[in-house]
């Protein structure tokens, strides 16, 4: 719908263009972007009132969608007052005003549908007549924004804002050129300006209410949106499910269940509604409420894959409810994969093999390729010894794949060849599998040098309270595994250094290791610039839990002077498992891995580090060793627990299967050179030779 609308609004045919907006709305009403669409065409059709009804309806439905903000202001920028802006400058006689707005307006028509290129040729036609016009400056600042130079858009919006200060549709644009900057604050203050100077800001209340939670500031993101909700017009379910979200945060899980409620009243397939009410049932406590609410949505909407979820998430894995509602989700979604899939994954529970290799059959008979189903079959090969079908059942799916695609399989293709008894086979498999992934992989972190004497371990100043703690593994250690049980008992733990978004410290860049060395890079400012990051990462008080992208002892030359009340924790296995585990299932870090003799030079060195950190008790840490407990999630609990004498939660689970301690001698032959490297940094740390 989308492209044909595009293609009607590019030849200039309006009237097809709101044909077939005006027919995908009457099909997907619960679609923002049909909405969106629609506003447009409408727009191109010169009716600016019915499209900023439909972008409000847009926004209504996706109140997180800027974009969808962002046309608005168009929308409004391009009203028809345009003229009494121009009065209100009282422009000389010799300028032309139904001419240049003629220019402007239809370049803000072009914005709206995209068409970049035209509202520059525009604009510059505009500018012919009256360069500083200060609704030129808005378009020329608004293309700006398009086209991902803040800084113009920041420039040019500004100064029309000065030149019109209460002109509500540049304000509107001002604040989303402050927002592509991340100034958050400035943003906010320009939409509460224009929420004054507007009637019918309710959306834009919603905004507001987005950039206050942004900020931390949960209380005013809740009252903005009280304000949103009060219009009748603006008390939607996306609105409402987003009121129910920050309640949640809020730690007032009644309040968020009175909004989910209504949410789920006029969405009840939504997934992210599904997802807070659950959460809030979970806190209350209030199990036959939620089934009965569920229950009464599935009465009406029999045909939402989410909500069957919910339902499902509702009853004990496996048991019998379990299975009832399986069935019933069979009946009223025939052939519905996830329904099988969950069938299958009961069978498995109960031990029911037969029967789950039937239901396999099943789904690749729908859908020939699905994972789910593959792999189970695959797995009933091995169990009834026939280890050459099922790798040949494995290259077979591989090779039905586009070349460059085939690489996502080897890693199972190794598995398989791993538990046929095939070691060798199955190192190479992983071994090309690291090769194709190379370009894409970080490389190594560089290795320090252990200086002649280390700088003292400061004292603890009496009045620090606050105690932070690092955690690090090496690849093939587990680390992650440590992490997620952590994090279940943990407020402070943050693995951001592994997401979008990490923080820019020091203990991030790489650089540090040969800065600190040379004496580039002083030690009291890189703790002080990690400690400047920390409010930012929602840390007020020096207590964080802080899982490190990477370690070296060169970092030892800030922690010891600088922050001797800090803590670290190390996650450790046989180094020769943690080397074949590297290459059977990478690392939490996309660290990239030449080959195996490359992988066990790099961990071997940073492994001595770690064997010399721990003789030498150069910083208080913790080794804390993940042999036989890997997959085990009450294993690891018990192993924290004994590091740190208090007690940690059993979390239902850590991650899939991975290789057993110990594996390692099932690689010694084709790994022989590789693990020569390892063995001796393996007997420092209280490993066997063999």
């Amino acid at each position: 719908m989308q492209e044909q609308i595009l293609d009607a609004l590019r030849r200039q045919a309006d009237a097809d263009a709101l044909r077939i907006a005006q027919a995908w709305v009457a099909d997907a009403g619960a679609d923002a972007q049909a909405h969106r669409w629609l506003s447009l065409a409408q727009q191109q059709n010169d009716d600016t009132a019915a499209a900023l009804h439909s972008i409000d309806q847009a926004i209504a439905l996706a109140p997180e969608d800027a974009g969808l903000h962002l046309l608005r202001a168009g929308l409004l920028l391009s009203g028809n007052d345009i003229a009494q802006a121009e009065d209100a400058l009282a422009r000389t006689a010799a300028l032309d005003p139904n001419q240049f707005l003629a220019y402007v307006m239809r370049a803000h028509l072009a914005l709206g549908r995209g068409d970049l290129d035209e509202v520059e040729r525009l604009s510059r036609t505009a500018a012919r007549l009256d360069p500083d016009h200060p609704q030129l400056l808005g378009l020329d600042g608004m293309l700006a924004l398009r086209r991902g130079d803040a800084d113009r858009a920041l420039a040019l919006l500004s100064r029309a804002s000065k030149a019109l200060p209460d002109d509500p549709r540049l304000l509107y644009a001002l604040g989303f050129a402050y927002l592509d900057k991340q100034h958050l604050a400035f943003a906010e203050t320009a939409f509460r300006r224009v929420a004054t100077l507007t009637r019918g800001s309710s959306a834009l209340m919603a905004l507001v209410a987005q950039l206050a939670h942004r900020q931390g500031r949960l209380d005013d993101a809740i009252a903005a949106l009280d304000a949103v909700l009060a219009d009748p017009r603006s008390d939607t379910a996306g609105m409402r499910r987003l009121a129910g979200e920050y309640a949640l945060q809020a730690g007032r899980p009644a309040d968020a269940l009175e909004h989910l409620r209504r949410a789920l009243g006029a969405a009840p397939a939504d997934r992210r509604t599904l997802h807070a009410a659950l959460i809030a049932w979970q806190r209350l406590g209030a199990v036959e409420d939620a089934r009965a609410t569920l229950e009464a949505a599935l009465a009406t909407t029999t045909d939402a894959h989410d909500l069957w979820l919910a339902r499902l998430a509702l009853e004990p894995v496996g048991g019998a409810e379990a299975r009832a509602l399986i069935a019933r989700w069979q009946a009223a979604m025939p052939g519905h994969l996830p329904a099988l899939e969950a069938q299958l994954r009961v069978h498995d529970m109960a031990g029911e093999r037969d029967q789950g290799e039937a239901v396999a059959q099943r789904i690749v008979a729908l859908e020939p390729g699905r994972i789910s189903g593959e792999e189970r079959l695959v797995e009933a090969l091995l169990e009834r010894g026939e280890h050459d079908a099922a790798i040949a059942h494995v290259r077979d799916l591989m090779q039905r794949m586009p070349e460059t695609e085939q690489t996502v399989l080897r890693p199972w293709l190794a598995a398989v060849q791993d538990r046929a008894g095939r070691p060798a086979d199955a190192l190479a498999t992983w071994l090309a599998f690291h090769q194709e992934q190379l370009p894409q992989r970080l490389p190594l972190p560089p290795l320090g040098q252990a200086p002649a004497q280390w700088p003292a371990l400061a004292e603890i100043d009496p009045q620090v309270r606050a105690r932070p703690l690092f955690v690090w593994g090496a690849p093939g250690s587990g680390v992650e595994r440590v992490v997620a049980v952590m994090d279940a008992a943990s407020q402070v733990l943050r693995s951001d250094r592994f997401g979008a978004q990490p923080p820019t410290d020091g203990f991030q860049r790489y650089r540090s290791v040969t800065e600190l060395d040379s004496g580039e890079r002083d030690g009291a400012a890189l703790i002080a610039e990690w400690r400047a990051q920390l409010p930012a990462r929602g840390i007020d008080d020096g207590n964080i839990v802080d899982w490190l992208l990477w370690w070296d002892n060169a970092l030892l030359r800030a922690l010891r002077p600088q922050l001797p009340e800090g803590r670290l924790l190390i996650a450790l296995r046989d180094p020769r498992d943690m080397l074949l585990d590297w290459l059977a299932n990478g690392a939490p870090a996309p660290l990239g891995l030449a080959n195996a003799e490359a992988g066990a030079h790099w961990l071997a060195a940073v492994l001595t580090q770690v064997a010399d950190l721990h003789e030498q008790d150069l910083y208080p840490h913790r080794l804390l060793r993940l042999d036989g407990i890997e997959a085990d999630p009450a294993g690891v609990a018990a192993a924290l627990q004994q590091a740190f004498g208090v007690p940690f939660p059993s979390v239902p689970t850590i991650g899939p299967p991975r290789l057993p301690s110990g594996h390692w001698r099932a690689y010694a032959a084709p790994l022989a050179a590789a693990f020569a490297l390892l063995t001796p940094v393996a007997v420092r740390l209280g490993y066997t030779e063999t």
